[in-house]
């Protein structure tokens, strides 16, 4: 045991590029998922049952135990709560899409939540409190699926909020798990695969004379985005989000979206989109990413927003107008973010490099 831990801490070395330091996953995974919690945790899942966790920043990356009977199964999604307990979501059709529970540090999992629709397909879960979750999957007889956990993951209900309509083709994309997101009190959730790209929003849908400041029930309403689409690999792939105070100190939320064709990585047309209003009005940006985008993050610390891909990273400092490649383009391939770590194919995570994100 003490032999195999210090050879893995030489393993780590990391391999420095232009925008990350690379880190030994020990795996060779694509990994689509990551979730960094702060005081060095993160956890990160992918392929065949793969599920990975630090505690140290990325020092050293565990192998977590793989659930039993999920060695085939795709973890596109992970949330952890702490260094014991985190979250994970499988995506694929039917029961191939489901939700394990961890704490005890990943060694041991329980699958919690299963696909109750032979049709379905889970794309993106998100924690949006301390204690609750949501998680958004494929339209399901014509009206997409959303799912809500009140107890960090321990049980599942199925919402039956109005608003969920979807067009003909439209779906998520289970990329980066950030195609799902909250700012503030509003969920957020993006699509692609139609002829329009659409962002998903909840809000309070009040009755006609309802008390002012009443609670009113939950509902949903799109609005279309001008990003790419027009065909099954096309539309939006990622959302994040920010608050921001007007001069009646009223918040409202910074929204940024984007995406692309898949199978075009390297086609700039429609990547990214801005809206300063909640996502009511959305823009598309003047000086778009240099490709298809699956993941953006905003970074509070630098007021900067960060989105990658597969031919590498792009960055923002005037929400989502404009980009620029960080440090030129590279061949850095990444398909998910969660700050300072980036995941990819093959097992690759990288942690930022200091001062990359400054203007």
């Amino acid at each position: 045991m003490r032999l195999i831990a210090a050879l893995s801490l030489l393993l780590a070395a990391t391999a420095a590029h232009a925008q990350f330091d690379l880190e030994e996953s020990h795996t060779t995974a694509s990994l689509r998922g990551v979730d960094a919690l702060g005081d060095g945790v993160a956890w990160a899942s992918g392929t065949n049952g793969t599920i990975l966790r630090t505690e140290d920043g990325g020092y050293l990356w565990q192998p977590c135990t793989i659930p039993t009977g999920a060695e085939k199964l795709d973890f596109r999604g992970i949330q952890g709560f702490d260094a014991n307990t985190a979250v994970a979501m499988a995506s694929g059709p039917g029961t191939a899409s489901a939700v394990y529970k961890t704490t005890d540090g990943c060694q041991t999992w329980k699958r919690v939540f299963t696909n109750p629709d032979a049709k379905g397909f889970f794309d993106n879960i998100h924690k949006v409190t301390s204690k609750q979750m949501y998680m958004m999957g494929d339209q399901v007889d014509g009206q997409f699926t959303v799912f809500f956990s009140p107890d960090r993951g321990d049980t599942w209900s199925i919402a039956d909020d109005p608003g969920r309509e979807a067009d003909k083709g439209d779906g998520g994309f289970a990329a980066s798990n950030s195609g799902l997101t909250a700012v503030g009190s509003t969920i957020y959730f993006v699509t692609g695969g139609s002829a329009v790209a659409h962002v998903y929003n909840t809000y309070g849908k009040c009755d006609p004379g309802a008390a002012q400041g009443a609670s009113c029930p939950l509902a949903w309403q799109k609005t279309g985005l001008p990003l790419a689409a027009g065909n099954s690999a096309s539309g939006a792939f990622s959302i994040a989000g920010r608050t921001t105070a007007g001069m009646s100190g009223k918040l409202s939320a910074v929204l940024v979206a984007v995406g692309g064709d898949y199978q075009k990585p390297d086609a700039t047309a429609g990547t990214a989109a801005w809206s300063k209003d909640g996502g009511k009005t959305w823009t598309a940006a003047t000086t778009m990413p240099h490709g298809y985008r699956s993941a953006v993050v905003f970074d509070s610390a630098t007021q900067s927003w960060l989105t990658a891909g597969p031919n590498g990273t792009d960055i923002s400092f005037d929400d989502g107008k404009t980009w620029k490649p960080v440090a030129g383009p590279t061949a850095d391939s990444w398909n998910a973010l969660s700050l300072p770590f980036a995941v990819g194919p093959k097992g690759r995570i990288g942690k930022l490099r200091a001062g990359v994100l400054k203007p």
